[in-house]
């Protein structure tokens, strides 16, 4: 049975991981079905849905926890990808993630780093960074 709050969820997951969202959803029916739904529901059709932020901001903030959280690779993943979809820039997702190098460690920002280079290699995109003149 499909509620309003499912169908507004899955709209919400189509809209900023398209494809990728609908693989991981994919990937637990088999092994929890029930955890899918919760992603779709409460995730999407709850939390991304809400007033006050907008869609680059959201992704935002989830690359920062889950680079602070370390071991989300996967999730880290996909979720780099809707930012470049709902449209964050390379540069800021990268900005992003070594933001969290004060809080979160060298280890978990490499880990996320790396995670965002395959992607946008994947992508077929060029990241131009600078490196920061050590005199500033």
């Amino acid at each position: 049975m499909t509620t309003e709050r499912y169908n507004r969820g899955w709209e919400k997951l189509m809209e900023v991981d398209g494809t990728g969202g609908a693989k991981v959803i994919e990937s637990l029916k088999d092994i929890s079905p029930d955890l899918g739904q919760f992603v779709i529901e409460f995730a999407f059709g709850d939390i991304y849905t809400r007033d006050g932020l907008d869609l680059r901001q959201r992704q935002l903030i989830t690359i920062s926890s889950l680079t602070t959280l370390g071991g989300c690779e996967p999730q880290l993943n996909v979720h780099i990808n809707a930012a470049l979809n709902v449209g964050l820039s390379p540069k800021q997702i990268v900005e992003a993630i070594l933001h969290c190098a004060p809080y979160a460690g060298f280890p978990r920002v490499l880990n996320a780093t790396f995670v965002a280079k395959d992607v946008f290699k994947s992508r077929e995109i060029t990241v131009q960074n600078q490196q920061k003149d050590s005199s500033d």
